[in-house]
């Protein structure tokens, strides 16, 4: 992540310190919005569907995410380190 703040660094700090899926949970209710959560996991939907070779078409009627989006998670997929290795500690 580029041009980290001292704020970035507390709140990723704080997704380190979280305890099993209860705490996580809870903090996200906190921290996001219902919206925010759901738009974050329609993002990890479509990493996961792009990782199995979904096509665009496929995924934006899954998800209801814009192509635009898809191909910013596509881009974090190929370019970036933190998809792939989530989606292979979800198996």
């Amino acid at each position: 992540m580029e041009n980290k703040t001292k704020d970035t660094e507390m709140l990723i700090k704080a997704f380190s310190l979280l305890e099993g899926k209860e705490e996580c949970e809870a903090f996200l209710d906190d921290l996001c919005t219902s919206l925010e959560i759901e738009e974050m996991s329609r993002r990890l939907v479509a990493a996961e569907m792009l990782s199995r070779g979904c096509q665009y078409a496929e995924v934006v009627l899954k998800t209801g995410l814009s192509t635009a989006t898809i191909s910013r998670v596509s881009r974090s997929l190929k370019n970036g380190t933190g998809y792939q290795k989530i989606l292979s500690k979800l198996g």
